[in-house]
């Protein structure tokens, strides 16, 4: 899909209102990006965090959203040796969903990932790919965003992103069954179904 194609819908989806730009300003960001196959326009977090974007996803049109428990989501942020593009909109490309460590822990999986020569996602990365494709997002095949860390005094937080399907349960509610979920995981935990999000590499120009 068209690197334009995509900023229509991103539009669409209501990124305009949540980053406080004009139409016109997000269409000037996306000038230079070039339409390679397979790639996804992605939200830098300094242009909208993942909790403002979370609410943009639909699944059976019920709105995304995060767990009442990750008040402290801002502070996930890129882990060590992954930079991103300095610039509002950049893609990344061959997004995956990493099915094949579906049953790994986050720990197990980040080396292999990386051997593999692609790059663990974002939470901004996992949202945008879902705002242009949603399907993407299906039961028993869900995944996590390894790419983000919170950092602690002694190192790393224990927690890791994730993005899933709501079962309606406990805080959740049942009226957000099915929607779309930001949430976390414990980084020595393994899930049957979260694999573990990564792309080939990430593009500015």
């Amino acid at each position: 899909m068209s690197v334009n194609r995509q900023l229509h819908r991103l539009l669409e989806a209501g990124v305009a209102d949540v980053t406080g730009r004009s139409a016109a300003e997000l269409t000037a960001c996306v000038a230079a990006l070039p339409d390679e196959p397979q790639s996804v326009l992605v939200v830098h977090p300094a242009l909208a965090t993942a909790r403002q974007l979370a609410p943009l996803l639909r699944r059976d049109d019920k709105p995304g959203f995060v767990v009442e428990d990750m008040t402290d989501l801002e502070e996930f942020v890129p882990i060590e040796g992954l930079d991103l593009p300095d610039r509002p909109l950049y893609l990344i490309r061959e997004p995956d969903r990493g099915d094949d460590m579906r049953n790994w822990s986050p720990t197990e999986a980040l080396p292999v990932i990386r051997e593999r020569g692609r790059t663990p996602l974002t939470v901004n990365e996992g949202i945008s790919w879902l705002l242009q494709d949603p399907k993407v997002l299906e039961p028993n095949h869900c995944f996590m965003t390894i790419g983000d860390r919170k950092r602690s005094r002694t190192g790393l937080d224990a927690r890791t992103p994730a993005i899933w399907i709501s079962g309606g349960t406990g805080r959740d509610g049942t009226a957000r069954r099915r929607a779309p979920k930001v949430g976390w995981c414990w980084a020595g935990n393994r899930h049957t179904w979260l694999g573990f999000a990564s792309a080939r590499d990430r593009l500015s120009s």
